[in-house]
């Protein structure tokens, strides 16, 4: 059966129990024709105009009430002040989040990652860190995937970089333009409350990334040589030793990324025939890549970054098939990776056609992966151009009612000194009609736990 159908057989599914939503599911907002009454033990909220949620409550007939005081929410271990000036009233836990089955735990509690991507934070000044971890905590988000790499081959007196590559060799970065301004970026998520997932590497050629490594260190090979070449992967774990050294005893790290989004082909072209594009090249590499940091910082959880592609035998669309070389469900059974990781841009994948239930569809099919595994799952990063509060609001509806861990959007924007924070094409701002739809899934994972 095609997955499209498979998608809108559970959204029609799902939202009617005898005439009425049931909870977690939706029960009114702009357009709505489905049931404005909930099942028994919840009440109909207005989450904004476009959407009211069955929550957990004492009535089961009022329709789009005003929404609860903040303390009806089952309580959560992150903090949520924020200022503009880097400082909380309100300490953050000094514990490291961990994990527990299918959930990531705080201090004996769940800890809900309910997120965003801003992987641009190290770049900017001090204050406009401040600015931008401000609107995030005002947002009720709790965690912030951002870049720990930037390699280059010429130095900068701008922004920040960790790794200058002349003639084979990498010096780590010490000085005015380099980890000192990572420094800051954990300094200003500690005084916001806010968690960090911290990716080393890049697929793309993005911040230099993993292309960099080969073109110094194995030159004229093939992008994938980056998981295979001796030189590369000794010369990335000297790297990987400098942050996680640096950060190993720091809390406010949730955790380590091995790359972003990695696959046999990169930005320099089509992957060599070494790659295995079924996954066993990347699946070696992850492995001791993970047991390496492991090994070093007993700490810190860690995951691949990848865009969590499937190797199906026969499979509905693109992301399904063998071809880039990820194996989403085998890179799961890692001991040494403590959650997954999963992408969704159908727009980019070739999936127009109907990219909103598309969405659900990839939802659904990593939530039951992450069933399977019994552990966290996570669809850190996302994005749409168009009609965006409604696909966010049903891929919001979908993550919550499907069980899975949590969520991170590509990507919450704020108004920086210099003007907006970096877009390209997918970001939501404050005043984005999109942005109240984030808040509310926020704290609608919240109350569900």
């Amino acid at each position: 059966m095609m997955k499209y159908a498979f998608a809108a057989a559970v959204l029609s599914a799902l939202p009617l129990v005898s005439g009425q939503a049931q909870e977690w599911g939706q029960c009114g907002g702009i357009g709505w024709s489905g049931p404005t009454t909930c099942t028994s033990g919840t009440v109909c909220t207005k989450q904004n105009d476009y959407y009211s949620q069955c929550l957990p409550g004492i009535s089961s007939t009022v329709e789009n009430p005003p929404p609860p005081p903040p303390t009806s929410s089952a309580p959560t271990s992150t903090v949520a002040s924020s200022t503009s000036s880097g400082t909380s009233s309100t300490p953050t836990s000094t514990s490291f989040v961990k994990v527990s089955g299918q959930k990531f735990t705080l201090d004996g509690n769940d800890y809900i990652v309910a997120g965003t991507n801003a992987y641009w934070l190290a770049q900017e000044s001090n204050a406009d860190i401040d600015q931008a971890f401000s609107d995030i905590a005002a947002a009720g988000l709790t965690t912030v995937r951002t870049w720990g790499f930037n390699d280059v081959t010429t130095a900068q007196n701008y922004g920040a970089y960790y790794q200058l590559w002349q003639n084979g060799k990498a010096t780590f970065n010490t000085g005015a333009y380099g980890i000192s301004r990572f420094d800051y970026v954990v300094s200003s998520a500690k005084a916001h409350g806010i968690r960090l997932i911290v990716t080393l590497t890049n697929n793309w050629s993005d911040y230099g990334g993993m292309d960099v490594y080969v073109s110094q260190l194995n030159p004229g090979g093939t992008h994938d040589t980056f998981y295979t070449n001796a030189n590369v992967i000794a010369a990335y774990k000297t790297y990987i030793q400098e942050w996680v050294t640096r950060y190993g005893s720091e809390p406010t790290i949730l955790g380590w990324e091995l790359a972003n989004e990695p696959r046999c082909s990169g930005s320099t072209g089509s992957a060599s025939s070494a790659c295995d594009t079924t996954g066993s090249t990347i699946f070696t590499w992850a492995s001791d890549i993970s047991a390496y940091i492991k090994s070093i910082d007993k700490n810190h959880l860690v995951a691949i970054g990848d865009e969590g592609w499937f190797q199906e035998a026969n499979p509905p669309t693109y992301p399904y098939a063998p071809g880039v070389g990820v194996d989403f469900v085998k890179n799961l059974g890692i001991t040494t990776l403590d959650f997954g990781t999963y992408h969704s841009y159908p727009e980019s994948w070739g999936q127009t056609a109907n990219e909103t239930l598309w969405g659900v569809d990839w939802i659904t099919a990593h939530a039951a992966a992450q069933k399977t595994a019994n552990k966290p799952v996570i669809l850190e990063e996302f994005g749409v151009t168009t009609n965006q509060p409604t696909t966010y609001q049903l891929w919001y509806n979908t993550i919550i009612s499907s069980g899975q861990t949590g969520d991170l959007i590509w990507q919450a924007g704020s108004q920086l000194s210099t003007g907006p924070s970096p877009n390209d094409g997918f970001a939501v701002y404050p005043t984005s009609p999109a942005y109240p739809v984030m808040e509310s899934a926020a704290a609608a994972l919240k109350a569900r736990g």
